[in-house]
């Protein structure tokens, strides 16, 4: 019995392994890598760019199960006439490379420096993060303040969530664990789509999904194994790591904007955005009607904030 069981287990996984093959060959040609490839600390960094070489930079973090697409058909277009648009996947993520140890704020924090000090040396940016970007935007403004002039934050992840419901989904921690993990993220391209369409709608809310938005996103290319280890690695190790960055704050001294859609149901305003409020000074953008993704829905006063900011017409 144990024999026929291992012989089924086998073969379930190479039929899941040939489906994923398949899978990432597809979208991988749907949504091909569109800009450019660097190396920072020996491993490739995938950056997309707009706009003018001589204009102030503006550098761009997506959140989990995202990658640099996600502000490519959003924030980029309303900026990319006066300010230089950097738009960086995150290690693992889109094109960028994995590493051992990726997982880790700091390292992401690291790519990401590494980015402005190859295409934007000697300047300052603004960097714009959201959900999970917004931790490594703050990480980035901590280790390397002398890269960033200022910060735009979108329902951002910023604090260590206790005991409360959500956090994770469950099957980040199968994805991420050592021995069963690679297998099981094997399966994320057969059941995914179905799950990942039907469950966006959940993340705009309440406001309207983008009809086009799974197609221009390529939010797809998510589920290709390795990508999907990698964010769910990410996700199982980010509150620890923000129970310890949430203790540095008071360290940051750049202006602050932060949007946040007080009906946000995947990132709690009061749990994140509201105790950054109590440690750092801030603007504070509340959006009565928006969920968790107000660069859609509020694009234009999330690009008018980011210009603000990058041409040093800041509030304080």
């Amino acid at each position: 019995m144990l024999i026929v069981s291992l012989v089924a287990l086998s073969g379930l996984s190479l039929g899941a392994c040939v489906s994923s093959l398949a899978y990432t060959s597809k979208v991988e040609a749907a949504y091909p890598a569109e800009g450019q490839r660097i190396g920072v600390n020996g491993h490739g960094v995938h950056v997309m760019t707009r706009g003018p070489e001589t204009a102030p930079v503006v550098l761009m973090i997506h959140g989990a199960s995202a990658n640099a697409r996600e502000f490519s058909g959003t924030l980029a277009p309303r900026l990319e006439m006066d300010l230089r648009v950097l738009m960086a996947d995150r290690p693992g993520h889109g094109y960028s490379d994995r590493f051992s140890g990726a997982e880790s704020l700091a390292a992401q924090a690291g790519q990401m420096a590494g980015v402005l000090e190859q295409m934007a040396p000697g300047q300052k940016a603004t960097i714009v993060g959201h959900s999970f970007g917004g931790a490594v935007a703050l990480r980035l403004a901590l280790d390397r303040p002398d890269l960033v002039s200022s910060l735009v934050l979108l329902a951002p992840v910023t604090h260590d969530w206790g005991d409360a419901e959500g956090g994770t989904a469950w099957y980040n921690s199968f994805a991420a664990a050592p021995v069963v993990g690679p297998v099981f993220s094997q399966l994320a391209p057969i059941a995914g789509p179905a799950q990942m369409k039907s469950g966006i709608s959940g993340v705009f809310a309440p406001a309207p999904t983008p009809p086009d938005y799974f197609e221009n996103s390529g939010v797809g290319l998510f589920l290709r194994p390795p990508n999907f280890r990698a964010n769910a690695r990410d996700m199982t190790r980010l509150k620890q790591q923000l129970a310890e960055q949430s203790l540095r704050y008071d360290e940051l001294a750049v202006p602050i904007t932060v949007f946040s859609g007080s009906k946000d149901t995947v990132v709690s305003p009061k749990l994140h955005t509201a105790r950054l409020k109590k440690q750092v000074p801030l603007e504070l953008v509340i959006l009565p009607d928006e969920g968790h993704m107000p660069h859609h829905g509020e694009g234009g006063a999330v690009a008018g904030a980011i210009r603000r900011l990058a041409f040093g017409h800041q509030t304080r």
